[in-house]
Protein backbone atom coordinates (compact mmCIF):
# COMPACT_ATOMS: atom_id res chain seq x y z
CA UNK A 1 0.00 0.00 0.00
CA UNK A 2 1.05 3.46 -0.69
CA UNK A 3 1.97 5.62 3.06
CA UNK A 4 -0.51 8.22 3.46
CA UNK A 5 0.53 11.49 2.08
CA UNK A 6 -0.55 13.29 5.70
CA UNK A 7 2.28 11.37 7.91
CA UNK A 8 4.84 14.09 7.47
CA UNK A 9 8.14 14.71 9.24
CA UNK A 10 9.46 18.53 10.16
CA UNK A 11 13.24 17.95 10.73
CA UNK A 12 13.23 21.71 12.05
CA UNK A 13 10.40 21.05 15.38
CA UNK A 14 11.84 20.36 18.62
CA UNK A 15 9.35 16.94 18.93
CA UNK A 16 11.30 13.76 18.56
CA UNK A 17 11.02 12.50 14.80
CA UNK A 18 9.84 9.13 16.39
CA UNK A 19 6.96 10.61 17.99
CA UNK A 20 6.14 12.89 15.17
CA UNK A 21 5.96 9.74 13.25
CA UNK A 22 3.25 8.03 16.08
CA UNK A 23 1.48 11.05 16.10
CA UNK A 24 0.98 10.98 12.17
CA UNK A 25 0.05 7.53 11.94
CA UNK A 26 -2.57 8.13 15.00
CA UNK A 27 -4.41 10.77 12.87
CA UNK A 28 -4.52 8.85 10.07
CA UNK A 29 -6.31 6.30 12.06
CA UNK A 30 -8.71 8.69 13.57
CA UNK A 31 -9.41 10.18 10.03
CA UNK A 32 -10.02 6.97 8.36
CA UNK A 33 -7.11 6.86 6.14
CA UNK A 34 -5.61 3.86 7.43
CA UNK A 35 -8.69 1.54 7.79
CA UNK A 36 -8.59 -1.65 10.58
CA UNK A 37 -7.21 -4.47 8.63
CA UNK A 38 -4.73 -2.09 6.70
CA UNK A 39 -1.29 -3.70 6.58
CA UNK A 40 1.61 -1.30 6.91
CA UNK A 41 4.82 -1.47 4.96
CA UNK A 42 7.46 -3.30 6.36
CA UNK A 43 10.35 -0.82 8.80
CA UNK A 44 12.66 -0.57 5.91
CA UNK A 45 10.42 0.43 3.55
CA UNK A 46 9.09 3.29 5.69
CA UNK A 47 12.34 4.42 6.49
CA UNK A 48 13.02 4.89 3.22
CA UNK A 49 9.90 6.96 2.44
CA UNK A 50 10.28 9.09 5.24
CA UNK A 51 13.99 9.09 4.84
CA UNK A 52 14.31 8.21 8.61
CA UNK A 53 16.49 5.94 10.15
CA UNK A 54 15.13 2.34 10.56
CA UNK A 55 15.46 2.52 14.76
CA UNK A 56 13.52 5.59 14.70
CA UNK A 57 10.92 4.00 12.10
CA UNK A 58 10.99 0.66 14.72
CA UNK A 59 10.71 3.38 18.05
CA UNK A 60 7.43 4.55 16.93
CA UNK A 61 5.86 1.17 16.11
CA UNK A 62 6.66 -0.29 19.23
CA UNK A 63 4.89 2.63 20.66
CA UNK A 64 1.85 2.18 18.58
CA UNK A 65 1.82 -1.76 19.47
CA UNK A 66 2.23 -1.03 22.81
CA UNK A 67 -1.03 1.26 23.12
CA UNK A 68 -3.03 -1.18 21.18
CA UNK A 69 -3.22 0.41 17.49
CA UNK A 70 -1.31 -1.46 15.64
CA UNK A 71 -0.40 -5.54 16.20
CA UNK A 72 2.34 -7.75 14.72
CA UNK A 73 1.50 -10.76 12.58
CA UNK A 74 4.87 -12.75 12.31
CA UNK A 75 5.16 -13.88 8.52
CA UNK A 76 2.17 -11.36 7.77
CA UNK A 77 3.51 -7.97 9.20
CA UNK A 78 2.25 -4.80 11.18
CA UNK A 79 -1.53 -4.38 10.83
CA UNK A 80 -3.75 -1.63 11.96
CA UNK A 81 -6.44 -3.03 14.96
CA UNK A 82 -7.93 -0.22 16.00
CA UNK A 83 -10.53 2.01 14.18
CA UNK A 84 -10.28 5.11 16.11
CA UNK A 85 -7.12 6.59 18.50
CA UNK A 86 -7.65 6.62 22.12
CA UNK A 87 -7.43 10.28 22.40
CA UNK A 88 -4.83 12.06 24.86
CA UNK A 89 -6.34 10.40 28.07
CA UNK A 90 -5.56 12.64 31.25
CA UNK A 91 -4.20 10.36 33.22
CA UNK A 92 -5.27 10.51 36.67
CA UNK A 93 -3.24 9.72 40.07
CA UNK A 94 -4.57 8.33 43.27
CA UNK A 95 -5.32 11.68 44.46
CA UNK A 96 -7.69 12.53 41.28
CA UNK A 97 -9.55 9.17 41.26
CA UNK A 98 -10.34 9.65 45.69
CA UNK A 99 -10.92 13.86 45.20
CA UNK A 100 -13.54 12.54 42.18
CA UNK A 101 -15.14 9.74 44.11
CA UNK A 102 -16.01 12.13 46.96
CA UNK A 103 -13.64 10.85 49.22
CA UNK A 104 -11.36 12.41 51.42
CA UNK A 105 -7.77 12.07 50.14
CA UNK A 106 -4.47 13.12 52.21
CA UNK A 107 -0.98 12.59 52.21
CA UNK A 108 1.63 12.29 54.70
CA UNK A 109 5.14 12.76 52.13
CA UNK A 110 7.23 9.89 53.94
CA UNK A 111 10.66 11.60 51.82
CA UNK A 112 11.35 13.74 49.56
CA UNK A 113 15.08 14.19 48.10
CA UNK A 114 17.19 14.26 45.17
CA UNK A 115 19.45 11.62 44.49
CA UNK A 116 21.41 10.50 41.44
CA UNK A 117 19.74 8.38 39.31
CA UNK A 118 20.16 4.36 39.10
CA UNK A 119 21.06 3.27 36.48
CA UNK A 120 17.16 1.03 36.33
CA UNK A 121 15.20 4.72 36.65
CA UNK A 122 17.66 6.51 34.25
CA UNK A 123 16.91 3.84 31.93
CA UNK A 124 13.21 4.09 32.42
CA UNK A 125 12.83 7.68 31.98
CA UNK A 126 15.40 8.14 29.31
CA UNK A 127 18.19 10.56 31.20
CA UNK A 128 21.55 9.72 31.99
CA UNK A 129 22.72 7.12 34.82
CA UNK A 130 23.44 9.30 37.95
CA UNK A 131 21.34 12.34 36.46
CA UNK A 132 19.83 14.53 38.96
CA UNK A 133 16.23 12.77 40.04
CA UNK A 134 13.55 13.42 42.41
CA UNK A 135 12.75 10.39 44.71
CA UNK A 136 9.63 10.78 46.45
CA UNK A 137 7.76 8.96 48.61
CA UNK A 138 3.98 9.31 50.21
CA UNK A 139 1.49 7.66 52.09
CA UNK A 140 -1.92 8.46 50.83
CA UNK A 141 -5.03 7.92 52.69
CA UNK A 142 -8.80 8.05 51.92
CA UNK A 143 -11.28 8.88 54.85
CA UNK A 144 -8.22 9.02 57.47
CA UNK A 145 -7.31 5.74 56.77
CA UNK A 146 -4.59 4.86 54.94
CA UNK A 147 -4.72 3.26 51.71
CA UNK A 148 -1.52 3.24 49.89
CA UNK A 149 2.53 3.93 49.66
CA UNK A 150 3.28 5.82 46.60
CA UNK A 151 7.02 5.80 45.46
CA UNK A 152 8.00 8.15 42.75
CA UNK A 153 10.91 9.62 40.55
CA UNK A 154 10.75 12.38 38.90
CA UNK A 155 13.67 14.69 36.98
CA UNK A 156 14.21 18.41 38.24
CA UNK A 157 14.26 19.10 34.69
CA UNK A 158 9.89 18.24 34.04
CA UNK A 159 9.31 19.94 37.23
CA UNK A 160 10.37 21.44 40.68
CA UNK A 161 8.83 19.27 43.66
CA UNK A 162 8.46 20.50 47.57
CA UNK A 163 6.80 18.94 50.16
CA UNK A 164 4.36 21.28 51.18
CA UNK A 165 2.40 21.29 47.56
CA UNK A 166 2.70 17.46 47.54
CA UNK A 167 0.67 17.28 50.64
CA UNK A 168 -2.34 19.18 49.65
CA UNK A 169 -1.97 18.06 45.68
CA UNK A 170 -1.38 14.67 43.96
CA UNK A 171 1.72 14.77 41.70
CA UNK A 172 0.23 14.83 38.06
CA UNK A 173 -1.65 17.99 38.97
CA UNK A 174 1.49 19.51 40.01
CA UNK A 175 2.92 18.53 36.53
CA UNK A 176 0.36 19.39 34.60
CA UNK A 177 0.66 23.38 36.53
CA UNK A 178 4.43 22.66 35.51
CA UNK A 179 3.15 22.64 31.98
CA UNK A 180 3.33 18.63 31.25
CA UNK A 181 0.31 17.24 28.54
CA UNK A 182 0.18 13.77 30.11
CA UNK A 183 -0.31 11.69 26.89
CA UNK A 184 -0.12 7.40 27.43
CA UNK A 185 1.24 6.02 30.20
CA UNK A 186 2.55 1.85 30.27
CA UNK A 187 0.97 0.37 33.77
CA UNK A 188 1.71 -3.29 35.30
CA UNK A 189 -0.62 -4.67 38.16
CA UNK A 190 0.05 -7.16 40.21
CA UNK A 191 0.30 -8.92 43.94
CA UNK A 192 3.05 -8.76 47.42
CA UNK A 193 2.77 -9.37 50.79
CA UNK A 194 2.61 -6.94 53.19
CA UNK A 195 6.59 -6.52 54.94
CA UNK A 196 6.45 -5.42 58.45
CA UNK A 197 7.53 -1.97 57.72
CA UNK A 198 5.05 -1.95 54.95
CA UNK A 199 1.93 -3.17 57.70
CA UNK A 200 2.92 -0.55 59.73
CA UNK A 201 2.22 1.86 57.40
CA UNK A 202 -0.85 0.86 55.97
CA UNK A 203 -2.33 -0.50 59.32
CA UNK A 204 -2.55 -4.04 58.52
CA UNK A 205 -1.20 -7.02 59.57
CA UNK A 206 2.35 -8.23 58.55
CA UNK A 207 2.07 -10.76 55.12
CA UNK A 208 -1.32 -9.37 54.26
CA UNK A 209 -2.26 -9.11 50.72
CA UNK A 210 -1.41 -5.94 48.58
CA UNK A 211 -2.18 -4.94 45.42
CA UNK A 212 1.01 -3.46 43.10
CA UNK A 213 1.45 -1.11 40.31
CA UNK A 214 3.93 0.42 38.62
CA UNK A 215 3.42 3.07 36.11
CA UNK A 216 5.65 5.45 33.69
CA UNK A 217 3.99 8.04 32.08
CA UNK A 218 5.17 9.99 28.69
CA UNK A 219 4.02 13.15 27.85
CA UNK A 220 2.84 14.96 24.55
CA UNK A 221 5.82 15.77 23.37
CA UNK A 222 7.17 12.14 24.01
CA UNK A 223 9.11 13.06 27.83
CA UNK A 224 9.05 9.86 30.36
CA UNK A 225 7.82 12.43 32.99
CA UNK A 226 7.80 9.84 35.84
CA UNK A 227 8.08 6.38 37.17
CA UNK A 228 6.04 4.70 39.92
CA UNK A 229 5.84 2.28 42.55
CA UNK A 230 2.77 2.05 44.35
CA UNK A 231 1.29 -0.86 47.14
CA UNK A 232 -2.18 -0.83 48.15
CA UNK A 233 -4.12 -2.78 50.81
CA UNK A 234 -5.53 -5.58 48.98
CA UNK A 235 -8.87 -5.10 51.19
CA UNK A 236 -9.44 -1.37 50.19
CA UNK A 237 -8.32 -1.44 46.48
CA UNK A 238 -9.61 -2.53 43.65
CA UNK A 239 -8.70 -1.96 39.97
CA UNK A 240 -11.76 -1.98 36.94
CA UNK A 241 -11.08 -2.80 33.47
CA UNK A 242 -13.53 -2.89 30.47
CA UNK A 243 -12.69 -5.64 27.97
CA UNK A 244 -14.29 -5.98 24.57
CA UNK A 245 -13.59 -8.47 22.14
Amino acid sequence: MSFPSTVTIDRASPVPLYHQLVHGIESAITEGELQPGTMLENELSLAKTLHLSRPTVRKAMDELVRSGLLVRKRGVGTQVVASEVRRPVRLTSLYDDLAQDASRPSTEVLSLREVSAPEEIARTLNITEGAPVYHLRRLRGRNGKPLAIMENWVSPQIATLEREELEHSGLYEILRREGVNFRVATQKIGAAVASAEQAKLLGTSEGSALVTMSRTATDDIGRRVETGRHLYRGDSYSFELTLSA
